[in-house]
């Protein structure tokens, strides 16, 4: 007996498109809870959490300044010289290949602070 080629391609396309009705459903479901969030609902959840400036540097800064603050492709920050008004304007502006603004303003203070700490 010879078995039909085209079934298994018309099960794999009725597949396909009972999975995409069922997301867009589910899509439709969530639609309120996404339109908060862009209006802002989402925001309020992230300003309640506090700014820890180590697990900021570790995902953000790490990579350029080294795990251990030793430096690498960016300057050394353990034992920095530099003034606190100096490395606030560097996390603010930027210097050579550090991007301006990489540091929230809100956060400016706390992370010039904990980088004057580093030994």
């Amino acid at each position: 007996m010879n078995r039909n080629p085209l079934v298994p391609f018309l099960l794999i396309a009725i597949l396909g498109i009972g999975t995409m009705f069922f997301l867009s459903i589910k899509g439709l479901g969530d639609a309120e809870e996404i339109a908060a969030e862009h209006e802002g609902g989402g925001e309020e959840q992230a300003s309640t959490e506090e700014f820890d400036p180590a697990t900021f540097y570790a995902s953000n800064c790490a990579s350029c300044h080294g795990g251990n603050y030793e430096g690498g492709f960016g300057p050394a920050l353990a034992g920095t010289e530099l003034s606190a008004e100096k490395i606030k304007d560097i996390l603010q502006n930027g210097q050579g290949q550090m991007p301006a603004g990489l540091v929230p303003e809100e956060n400016l203070d706390a992370m010039t602070e904990w980088i004057l700490t580093l030994e």
